[in-house]
């Protein structure tokens, strides 16, 4: 390799250095958002969760709908991806985690682009696409998680499951697999955070009165619980993609600085080689010329 080479290099690298640059700060300033709007909905959560945890202890909720267990004939997963690249292995890992479910049992929605191509790449069936925003209102997340609610209630399918990235913090997400439908009489207690059975039998709301009953309540807050769910999961998501883009693009600067430092290196040794031998040529050509 010649010093143009290396100098052509350089030059690619840097210009690739640049636009990674621009693509991290970009993705860290989504990022903040994203995290804030995640964090700020998990008290919210666990607050509804404290009431329900309150009525299951008033009603039979298993005459609910959306509490009765199947036989599972047929499943519906519902992906929740992104629709662009550039993320490490956050794409990767959650589709790691999706073919591990059957697919002649397995019907697929989607929610980014990533899903799709996956669903189809894979040659599974696909029900339903939804096209989310950047920063989705749970008006806007309202329209796929009644869809599934509907798919289940008509007996379409015996269960309902969400497979998204549950943020953990800026460097660490995990992929995770949530029963959504049918609601176990106990996942109020389990998605409540910090709450145990102790804690809930102690619950300061089991002394509330409901209005009009809390049978009513009930079955007006289960629909509206899995609908609050679904939109929490497509934060988490939100915040997590953020998060791995923010990351990769700090790495992949990172590495672009580093590649620079040894090509340049390189480039200095080889330049410093050719002077070298240049003041080794005239010295020669001097001597013979003196001689």
């Amino acid at each position: 390799m010649s010093t143009k080479d290396i100098r052509r290099r350089i030059k690619s690298i840097r210009n690739i250095g640049q636009l990674t640059k621009a693509m991290q700060m970009v993705a860290a300033s989504k990022m903040r958002r994203a995290q804030q709007h995640a964090l700020a909905g998990r008290p919210y959560s666990e607050l509804l969760n404290r009431v329900l945890v309150s009525l299951k202890g008033r009603t039979d909720p298993l005459f609910h709908p959306l509490l009765q267990v199947r036989p599972l004939r047929k499943e519906l997963v519902l992906i929740i991806s992104t629709d662009k690249g550039l993320a490490g292995a956050f794409n990767t890992n959650l589709m790691r985690e999706a073919v591990t479910f059957d697919a002649e049992k397995t019907i697929y929605v989607a929610s980014g682009r990533k899903a799709r191509q996956f669903i189809a790449r894979t040659r599974r069936e696909l029900l339903a696409d939804f096209e989310l925003k950047d920063a989705p209102s749970i008006l806007e997340t309202k329209p796929m998680s009644q869809f599934c609610i509907e798919k289940f209630l008509s007996r379409e399918v015996d269960k309902v499951t969400v497979l998204y990235t549950h943020f953990i913090n800026t460097i660490s997400q995990r992929p995770v697999a949530q029963t959504l439908l049918p609601i176990s009489p106990f996942v109020f207690e389990a998605a409540a955070e910090g709450l145990t059975p102790d804690d809930s039998a102690r619950e300061p709301m089991l002394e509330y009165i409901f209005e009009p009953s809390a049978q009513g309540v009930l079955d007006f807050m289960l629909p509206y619980y899995v609908q609050y769910e679904v939109f929490q999961m497509v934060l988490d998501a939100r915040a997590s993609e953020h998060s791995a883009r923010m990351v990769a693009m700090k790495n992949a600067t990172d590495n672009a600085n580093q590649f620079i430092k040894d090509l340049t290196l390189e480039y200095n040794k080889m330049r410093q080689a050719s002077i070298t031998t240049e003041l080794l040529e005239i010295a020669t050509a001097q001597m013979a010329v003196s001689g």
